[in-house]
């Protein structure tokens, strides 16, 4: 097959590159050229997506039999890119997010959960990530004219992950000594490996299906404490888990999601956040690798990368800030 991939340098597009070149498809991909590295053997086509003219270039004298579209998160943006592709291949692909869903973390969802309004011509100042990414769903199933492929991921860990959750955890418990660990260590957790996603999307774009699909992973695939069990044993450090209680943590303002990279207190705000369902998606061929393999791959990757040049995009505690607090909890 013939498939553009909008990005596919980056976390999951160069995951879902990867697996179309091991596929043995013919891949073109689209971006600035500013952020990760290309891979060899892809077709790279540098614009961007919000110059028409660097659209029109791309389009010019090529057609694919799919496009996979993983960046796109600005509904007229997207619209754009809809409306030149259309006609030049048979299916686009969008990977939108579980944030998408208005339910989403406090209630359980699922594909007929209700998405947030938001146009498909809305612009960037219309709405936050996940009304955007809502509107983009609808630019793709209004304006393609072919199969149209909607992929709402959960939480995704994995290598080259750019995000800074599981890299910051696996630096952090690298370093050892006694390690702050955030509510409860019994907590059943849903996470994803975007290698899994990436297989799964580029099934169905050879299949040329239309549908959406949620892809979560499994429900419970691991708890806290397990997660980070796995972080400490994959580093081999000698790293000491305080378990500290959430409203402890709350009440000295310490930030869930971020300053703990995917603690989510107990209580209603985050009640469904690990409820999602993938039933749908794992019926249509979604497997997904034990969260230990996705732990050890990533640590085997972010070890080559120097202390100082590891990103974490905003995520992790300040160290004064969590030695005091484990002083306070002492």
């Amino acid at each position: 097959m013939r498939i553009l991939i909008m990005g596919g340098s980056v976390f999951l597009g160069r995951a879902i590159t990867q697996e179309a070149l091991r596929r043995g498809h013919e891949v073109t991909t689209f971006n600035r050229g500013r952020n990760g590295v290309d891979l060899v053997g892809v077709e790279a086509v540098r614009g961007d997506r919000e110059v028409p003219e660097d659209l029109d270039r791309l389009v010019a004298g090529r057609e694919w039999d799919a496009v996979i579209d993983v960046h796109g998160q600005v509904p007229r943006v997207v619209g754009e890119s809809v409306r030149r592709l259309s006609g030049r291949a048979a299916t686009y692909a969008y990977i939108s997010s579980i944030s998408a869903l208005s339910d989403f973390p406090e209630r359980e969802c699922d594909e007929s959960s209700p998405l947030f309004e938001c146009a498909p011509d809305a612009g960037p100042e219309d709405g936050h990530y996940g009304m955007l990414k809502a509107g983009c769903e609808r630019a793709v199933e209004e304006g393609f004219d072919g199969n149209a492929l909607i992929i709402q991921p959960g939480l995704i860990l994995g290598p080259y992950e750019n995000v800074g959750r599981l890299p910051w955890w696996l630096d952090r418990i690298s370093r050892g000594g006694r390690v702050l660990a955030p509510g409860d260590p019994d907590r059943a957790m849903q996470l994803i490996d975007a290698r899994d996603i990436a297989a799964f999307v580029l099934s169905h774009a050879e299949a040329g299906t239309a549908d959406r699909f949620l892809t979560s992973g499994v429900r419970g695939n691991i708890t806290y404490g397990g997660w980070l069990a796995e972080c400490r044993a994959v580093t081999g450090s000698d790293a000491e888990f305080v378990w500290v209680d959430d409203g402890f943590l709350l009440d000295r303002k310490v930030s869930p999601w971020t300053e703990f990279p995917l603690w989510a207190p107990g209580g209603p705000e985050f009640a469904g956040v690990w409820l999602p369902s993938s039933a749908k998606a794992i019926a249509a061929g979604l497997t997904c690798r034990p969260v230990a393999e996705t732990v050890r791959d990533t640590w085997a990757w972010l070890r080559d990368v120097p202390p100082g040049e590891r990103v974490f995009r905003g995520h992790g505690i300040d160290p004064e800030k969590e030695a005091g607090i484990l002083a306070e909890w002492a």
